[in-house]
């Protein structure tokens, strides 16, 4: 009984990605034209649904998309914007940089797959990642708050949360907002 409820929730969690990920791609696409901006946006949607999807439902953001997202952000950058790529670099290694101390203080609270994403973000994002790792962390403490206060057991202090759809979630409202 137990695996079966584990494995509807995958297939809740999976659906609720896949609907937020189409939501927010049609609104990416219809409410920026102009191309670069578009490709910078779907890239995010295509990158961050699976990162919800499997860090829900496994608790780590596989090396495979953040390796994949940041070779794509990248790539976007060179062909969009090779201006842009030392300072898109600068704000990737600020965000991971941002996350690695408390990955490397408390591992058991924090993955380096937060991290890297986190950098991929700084690439895609640029100074708008700022906000976006704000957004994720101010939105994770609350959620962090809501599962103490509705157990209120010495077992919800230790608990952890996912940072992967926190991290989305920031990323989208910063692109979005940008």
């Amino acid at each position: 009984m137990a695996h079966r409820r584990s494995h509807l929730r995958w297939i809740a969690a999976a659906s609720a990605a896949g609907g937020i990920a189409a939501a927010v791609a049609a609104i990416v696409a219809t409410a920026h034209a102009e191309p670069a901006r578009l490709a910078r946006g779907l890239l995010l949607v295509a990158l961050l649904a699976p990162v919800c999807w499997i860090d829900l439902d496994r608790r780590l953001i596989p090396n495979r998309l953040t390796a994949a997202g940041a070779l794509a952000a990248t790539a976007l950058l060179l062909a969009t914007a090779p201006a842009q790529l030392p300072a898109a670099l600068a704000w990737a290694a600020g965000a991971g940089g941002f996350l690695l101390l408390p990955a490397l203080i408390r591992p058991d609270g924090m993955g380096m797959g937060d991290v890297k994403l986190a950098a991929v973000l700084g690439l895609l994002l640029g100074s708008a990642v700022v906000a976006a790792l704000l957004i994720a962390l101010l939105t994770a403490t609350l959620a962090g708050g809501v599962v103490l206060l509705r157990s209120g057991t010495s077992a919800a202090r230790t608990a952890t949360l996912p940072l992967g759809p926190f991290l989305a979630l920031g990323a989208l409202a910063a692109f979005l907002a940008a």
